[in-house]
């Protein structure tokens, strides 16, 4: 299977902009006076205390808080532009910001399915399997969160065993969950044992990134708020993400949906620099539409490719990552999946995005994790990071001499300019199928489908998990025993 190597990207084309300058400005305005004059509902104490300090107007029996614009713009002023995050094996950390690019896998689905099997829960064998695809591919650069939810391990321990097989199987950065002040600190412990440093060097060297989303419209719930405190406060980065689908969770034109986006956006910022001045933080963009006669969420449209050009404008706005998706909502693996796919990355990418979330594997809206996906995908990430690679123009590769020995109505393959080119002349696709003629009924009529199931299962016969110290592999086993240990205590008590 031609697989690209893993390299580094960054993006050397100017981003689209589609709004104008006022028009952006018209946008920061809006979000600012929806924050000091609506206000979000805050439902964590933590936060809200920590708001409250800062000098922001609560209503505690509503929950409701308001920030004045001179507050926001001074808070959100220290957030860093870029920054990276270090991996175990130091040549998979990634850079995060600027003009690079950093491509991640599926996170979140509950479940998971292939041509096989079809469709089913999540579970632990899945997990284990679908993570050593993910290291094993070099063009997915982070993992993100979890690809599948292993639904057949406990609710409160289910995050421990998690961590531990992504710190033992990969050696690429990967990503907590951020729902609480518990799975972001075990987190911290077993990314650190999985480095060999402790927390100090983590504030330093950040490890770990999670996602943090508002619950659109306006409210910021208690666990998210607390993971998300949790991971400022220990110097980690968070992507700062509301859910904002035009028409159910905002108002269904693209300028107000981006209004609130912002506006939810700005208020997380402004809670991780009250967390930790400078702590790191994405503006996370997943602004959509609904399908209105149905209520569906609706993904890879015109609408979203314009709401990612529109975000990345603003996050550069604010000096700040900018976070998009490859998304889709197709059922199966088709011609929808992807072109809608294809529709997401280009506009992520073509509007400046640093952080390309949901990268690989995604399905059905979200709610799955698909093998086949998987491959698909990773042949679209292959093809964008070729066409980032710079184009050579010189003499020698216009070819002169080529072209007036050939003359008219001649072929190159047999000249010195393509043979000295002839192993690396062009991409070469996962999903082909290099067939003679006479064998197209058995291997030429087979979908991408059916030909990306071959290569998972050929992929997975044959990747190993990088190598990890037993001594660190044991402290990691040890940790999560005691933790598993100590949270059944807890619960029965």
């Amino acid at each position: 299977m031609p697989r690209l190597p893993w390299r580094r990207l960054v993006n050397p084309y100017r981003p689209v902009e589609i709004l104008s300058a006022d028009q952006i400005e018209m946008i920061h305005g809006a979000s600012l006076r929806i924050l000091a004059e609506v206000g979000m509902e805050v439902l964590g104490d933590r936060a809200i205390d920590i708001l409250a300090r800062a000098g922001a107007n609560i209503e505690r029996s509503s929950r409701r808080v308001r920030l004045e614009p001179g507050m926001v713009e001074a808070t959100i002023a220290s957030a860093p532009g870029e920054f990276r995050v270090h991996a175990r094996n130091p040549a998979r950390h990634v850079d995060i910001g600027g003009r690079s690019l950093v491509f991640t896998s599926v996170g979140g689905p509950a479940f998971v399915t292939d041509l096989d099997r079809g469709r089913r829960p999540g579970n632990v064998a899945d997990f284990v399997d679908y993570v050593r695809l993910i290291g094993a591919l070099d063009i997915v650069h982070m993992e993100a969160g979890g690809p599948l939810e292993p639904t057949d391990l406990p609710v409160p321990t289910r995050h421990l065993e998690m961590y531990r097989i992504l710190a033992t199987n990969l050696d690429k950065t990967w990503q907590c969950l951020g729902f609480g002040r518990v799975p972001v600190d075990d987190a911290l412990e077993v990314v650190a044992l999985a480095r060999g440093v402790d927390r100090d060097v983590l504030v330093r060297e950040p490890s770990l990134m999670t996602i943090i989303n508002s619950n659109s419209p306006l409210r910021l719930d208690g666990p998210m708020s607390e993971g998300l405190i949790e991971m400022a406060i220990h110097g980690q980065p968070i992507v700062a993400t509301p859910f904002t689908l035009a028409g159910a969770m905002s108002p269904a034109t693209i300028a107000g949906a981006l209004a609130q986006q912002n506006a939810e956006a700005l208020f997380m910022v402004v809670l991780t620099q009250l967390a930790r001045v400078g702590a790191p933080v994405v503006y996370g963009g997943f602004t959509s539409n609904v399908d209105m006669r149905t209520g569906s969420p609706a993904f890879g449209t015109p609408e979203y490719v314009k709401a990612a050009f529109a975000t990345g404008q603003l996050a550069r706005r604010y000096g700040l990552p900018f976070r998009s998706s490859n998304v889709t909502g197709s059922n199966v693996v088709d011609a929808q999946a992807a072109y809608e796919s294809e529709m997401a990355v280009w506009g992520a990418v073509m509007g400046g995005v640093n952080l390309l979330y949901q990268g690989a594997g995604w399905l059905e809206g979200g709610l799955t994790a698909s093998y086949e996906k998987l491959i698909l995908d990773a042949e679209i990430l292959q093809m964008m990071s070729e066409v980032l690679q710079p184009l050579v123009i010189d003499e020698s590769e216009i070819g002169l001499e080529a072209i007036a020995d050939v003359g008219p109505g001649g072929h190159f393959f047999g000249t010195a300019h393509t043979l000295e080119r002839f192993e690396h002349a062009f991409y070469r696709p996962i999903l082909s199928d290099w067939r003679n003629f006479e064998t197209w009924q058995d291997d030429g009529s087979r979908t991408a489908a059916v030909r990306a199931n071959g290569i998972w299962k050929q992929l997975l016969a044959e990747c190993e998990p990088p190598a990890m110290d037993p001594p660190i592999a044991e402290a990691i086993d040890a940790f999560v025993r005691r933790r598993t240990t100590e949270i059944q205590a807890s619960d029965r008590a």
